[in-house]
């Protein structure tokens, strides 16, 4: 049987990287299937009737629900959600208050994507004034709420962010509202709606699952190859040196 000689720097090494890349791996399987799970949850719902506006405020798990509105946006409180890609084009997402008739409840709904190609100039949009009734579904982002952050002081009009706290909005306004966005299902006051769910879909995790592994497997194979070289290089050492001695 040979000897086994890898060195104690190279045990150090290993002893601290491979399971630091088996457990890379196997979060990366978890996370594929926490997206996997989402997305059946999403499509299941999305394929539901809508509900009342009245339910949402009751509803233990509003992820993804459809809701039927009928109501009146807020022109004066638009928020513009930066950084926002469509299509490999730079833009935003336009978010308004909106005023449910039959809940009395404020909502934030997205009304989709707009391309801001000039940063000089302010992205173009208009709100209808009238009533309107549309259909839309919850958002929640996976893995943590949706974040908003606004200037609640701020006096200008519509407002650039990175995130929102709705609630935030929702103090600074003095006003009621729901704790989530509401994305706006397709129609005539609605701009680019066709947003993904996830931005890194279950395949892609599992890609980085197999690498992690392989880079594992690729690590260990090197260890045992370098103390079984290592084993082989001092026994030849050793015999040439009892050679001599002869």
């Amino acid at each position: 049987m040979k000897r086994f000689r890898p060195g104690i720097v190279p045990t150090l090494v290993v002893a601290l990287l491979l399971p630091l890349l088996v457990y890379l791996g196997f979060w990366q399987l978890s996370r594929g299937a926490e997206k996997s799970a989402l997305l059946q949850s999403y499509a299941e719902r999305r394929a539901a009737e809508p509900m009342a506006s009245t339910e949402l405020p009751h509803t233990e798990d509003p992820a993804f629900r459809r809701v039927r509105l009928q109501g009146e946006f807020d022109a004066e409180h638009s928020l513009l959600l930066d950084n926002r890609q469509h299509d490999g084009k730079v833009g935003v997402e336009l978010l308004q208050p909106f005023q449910d008739r039959a809940s009395g409840l404020w909502l934030l709904v997205n009304r989709g994507w707009l391309p801001w190609p000039d940063r000089r100039t302010a992205p173009q949009f208009t709100t209808p004034t009238q009533t309107l009734s549309f259909d839309a579904w919850v958002y929640v982002s996976p893995g943590a709420t949706f974040q908003l952050h606004a200037d609640p002081d701020s006096t200008t009009w519509p407002q650039v962010v990175t995130a929102v706290d709705p609630n935030k909005l929702w103090a600074a306004l003095n006003r009621e509202g729901f704790a989530y966005q509401l994305r706006a299902e397709n129609g005539p006051a609605i701009y680019q709606a066709d947003w993904p769910v996830v931005a890194m879909g279950p395949e892609k995790h599992i890609a980085y699952a197999v690498q992690w592994f392989a880079m594992a497997l690729a690590l260990f194979g090197l260890y045992l190859y370098l103390g079984w070289h290592n084993a082989k290089e001092k026994h030849h050492g050793s015999g040439h040196e009892s050679t001599q001695h002869v």
